[in-house]
């Protein structure tokens, strides 16, 4: 009896541990076995059945490379859902550190999404994501993005831009069958795949995120853009292209002038993050080519809604009443080529002549050097992948980057940058300096004293004479 019920001690062992461990965020990739013919077909009258299929070989790789490194620093389970060939030389093609499931055989291709997010739910998963193959533009961040929009949001969707979508994906305790909508009466492959899931989205109350949008490669005029990722050396780790993300509410009286020193050609792109303005700041923002996100409140909330449609390598949070220096996206791409830097700021300048400012710059510079702790209107900026692992901001309605600011410098350097940005002194002039800088030390108190965010926030709008919908 000893032996026996010692061996089916070590039996039930051998089970428990050699069963998966199941992550509670799943992501299924759609793709197919690159044989000759039968993948990407509007490209062989141009690259012929072998090289059709050699580039969807090569871009299934690129994706699959971008999921393995996002699995080096975030558990979730990896499937890929294949059409075509078989699990064995999916696995010889792909390797083995993914699961393989073949995808349904009847369906079009709504039928067969929907079922896979059902057996993701079913088997545990709480938050579940499909993306394809043929958009290049996904990285470990994008998809990255996608989960932790899941945290906030029942649904996120990846706008392409011939009109579908690249990624879309669902929280569990959201998913209910109506639900099913999204996949039905669909025209897939057409240009009016990701208006039409949106507009059934709004019919159903779903809320919904969007992430930045990709172009796919599947017409021979899209075959630069491979060309252009592709020649992209996997050595050059150097982060180039800047998100400059504006929140903003009715701020169009200061909009042209915060824009003074950036030029959205040259390798930069810049977000307002809307947070219901009644002016004229969407209209000024749209005249002026920048991209409108819309978002309610609190400033963190509008600060997260841009990240997740900014596309550049480093995000840089700019207040809009606030000037950038000349040169300052050179200045920012310099800073982190120096080893474990992953966040800075700018000096703090304020636009105008009283001697009191400049002794509230010193303070303020100080801190931001010696503690190592800028705030918000010091523009600051961070590298993306960075912003997203700590899941960007924290969803509190005041010290949101304060608390940033100490989670990023657990992780690696934050350093100020010897330029000024140039600030309003409205915020001073409106209480008089010695208010407005009593009630700030007040509120830092507060946090140290563990003051809920959201008591301290009512606090601060009621102590400037301010309503406050928190």
């Amino acid at each position: 009896m000893k032996n026996t019920g010692l061996a089916f001690i070590i039996n039930l062992a051998i089970i428990y541990f050699a069963m998966p461990i199941n992550s509670k965020e799943r992501l299924m990739v759609f793709t197919r076995y690159p044989k000759s013919g039968t993948t990407k077909t509007r490209l062989i009258p141009l690259l012929g059945p072998d090289g059709a299929a050699d580039l969807h070989r090569k871009m299934a790789e690129h994706t699959l490379s971008q999921v393995n490194k996002l699995l080096n620093i975030r558990e979730f389970d990896a499937e890929v859902r294949y059409d075509g060939g078989s699990k064995n030389r999916m696995k010889e093609w792909l390797g083995r550190g993914f699961t393989y499931l073949p995808q349904d055989k009847e369906g079009d291709l709504g039928f067969r999404m929907k079922r896979c997010f059902e057996d993701a739910f079913k088997s545990g998963a709480t938050r579940a994501i499909i993306i394809g193959t043929d958009i290049p533009g996904i990285t470990h961040t994008t998809i990255q993005k996608a989960f932790n929009a899941l945290k906030q949001k029942p649904m996120v969707l990846g706008p392409a831009t011939d009109g579908g979508y690249y990624l879309i994906g669902f929280q569990k305790q959201s998913f209910c069958p109506s639900f099913s909508d999204l996949f039905s009466d669909i025209q897939w492959g057409g240009r009016h795949v990701l208006d039409k899931t949106i507009k059934i989205a709004k019919d159903l109350a779903i809320p919904f995120s969007l992430l930045e949008e990709l172009e796919d490669v599947d017409r021979p005029e899209n075959l630069s853009v491979w060309k252009r990722i592709n020649q992209q050396t996997t050595h050059d780790d150097n982060p180039t292209r800047i998100s400059i993300i504006i929140p903003a509410k009715n701020e169009a009286d200061n909009l042209k002038q915060t824009l003074v020193n950036i030029d959205s050609t040259d390798g930069k792109e810049v977000i307002l993050a809307d947070g219901g303005s009644m002016d004229g700041t969407v209209h000024l923002a749209k005249c002026l080519g920048l991209k409108i996100v819309n978002s309610s409140p609190p400033k963190s909330k509008q600060m997260n809604e841009g990240a997740l449609r900014a596309s550049g390598d480093i995000l840089l949070f700019l207040h809009a009443d606030t000037r950038l220096p000349e040169n300052f996206d050179n200045h920012v791409r310099q800073c982190f080529k120096q080893p474990d830097v992953v966040a800075g700021a700018f000096e703090l300048g304020i636009n105008a002549n009283k001697p009191a400012f400049r002794l509230i710059e010193r303070l303020a510079n100080w801190r931001s050097y010696r503690l190592k702790l800028p705030y918000g209107d010091q523009a600051i900026f961070v590298l993306s992948d960075i912003f997203h692992q700590l899941d960007g901001f924290p969803d509190i309605p005041i010290m949101e980057d304060f608390k940033l600011i100490k989670q990023l410098r657990r992780i690696g350097e934050v350093i100020t940058l010897p330029f000024p940005v140039i600030t309003s002194s409205r915020r001073w002039e409106n209480l008089g300096i010695l208010r407005t800088t009593l009630i700030n030390q007040i509120v830092i108190a507060m946090y140290y004293a563990r003051v809920p965010p959201n008591l301290i926030a009512r606090w601060y709008h009621r102590s400037k004479g301010v309503a406050s919908n928190i």
